[in-house]
């Protein structure tokens, strides 16, 4: 296990696009520090909505061959980014995209909604006994927005971790490993309405789309006061733009603008925020006692021995 980066981040996500839209900085930052991002994607997004008209029969209605399609835009994305190690849970296809919720995609035989977790948790925790992360993001319970793939992602990365850890669960997958820290995709609220800010104050400078979305439409937004961690990736802002643009079907850019298949234009926020929902938070405290703020590392507060790939 010598041969592993010092530093080792694993982020599991639902389908393709939603990690360049969550992390895309903060992986693109720690690739160009050298530190090992793994990113596991659990589905291949066959259910989504296509925004070019002229990709419009990849849809699922039609020829169905989005899937295939938005696999090859997450390998451009992540050749953006520098990311060198992107792999699908159980292999491309396994399980399909289980499309918005209450609709009958949800109870389809093989989507990924309608797995059970530890059926699915099983190709985690290979991953995760083979990599050895320090460190885990995903989302929050809820999937930062309710979508059934995003909750069973987290239930998943969360299950996975656990079983991984565990010396007698399947010693075929390798040795165990532990996780040191879970972190959840946040965005803290004066963010986001300082970034719609932004936007209405555009005026005529405001990219091609026919309106602004709300603050609602953006997952994972808490008050400030829940965040524990920020990582400024303003240096790799052009990366996750363009790693962003990279998938085509899903996402217009008009940086540092973006809409979804709705059409409305967002914020891309390039300094990406966390609560740190499990470990040990790595801010020294204040004299008196006093909270010293935000983490600035995914990896503060590791120890030599937990960042051993032993």
């Amino acid at each position: 296990m010598t041969d592993l980066p010092a530093r080792r981040l694993l982020l599991v996500h639902a389908h393709p696009d939603d990690e360049s839209i969550n992390n895309g900085a903060t992986m693109a930052k720690y690739a160009a520090e050298g530190a090992g991002v793994t990113l596991v994607t659990c589905t291949l997004g066959e259910e989504g909505e296509v925004i070019p008209a002229a990709l419009a029969h990849l849809a699922a209605d039609r020829d169905d061959t989005l899937g295939p399609y938005r696999a090859g835009e997450l390998a451009a994305a992540m050749k953006e980014l520098g990311v060198t190690d992107h792999r699908f849970l159980g292999g491309p296809g396994r399980f399909r995209d289980s499309g918005m919720t209450g609709t009958e995609q949800n109870d389809r035989e093989g989507a990924f909604w309608h797995t059970r977790v530890d059926d699915a948790a099983v190709y985690l925790v290979e991953v995760i006994r083979s990599v050895r992360p320090q460190v885990l993001v995903t989302y929050d319970p809820d999937g930062g927005y309710g979508h059934p793939d995003h909750i069973q992602a987290h239930r998943v990365a969360t299950r996975g971790a656990e079983l991984a850890a565990d010396p007698d669960h399947r010693p075929d997958l390798g040795a165990p490993h532990t996780i040191s820290k879970i972190y959840w995709n946040r965005v803290p609220r004066t963010v986001v309405d300082e970034g719609f800010a932004r936007l209405r104050a555009a005026g005529p400078d405001f990219p091609g789309f026919p309106g602004i979305a709300a603050v609602n439409d953006v997952p994972g937004v808490i008050d400030d006061a829940s965040v524990t961690t920020e990582i400024d990736g303003t240096a790799y802002a052009g990366a996750k733009a363009a790693a962003m643009r990279a998938h085509t079907t899903q996402i217009a850019v008009e940086d540092p603008f973006f809409a979804l298949s709705n059409h409305l234009g967002q914020p891309i926020f390039t300094t990406e925020f966390y609560e740190l929902a499990r470990g040990v938070r790595g801010v020294r405290r204040e004299a008196g006692g006093a909270d010293g703020g935000r983490e600035t590392d995914l990896f503060a507060g590791i120890t030599a021995a937990e960042g051993a790939a032993s």
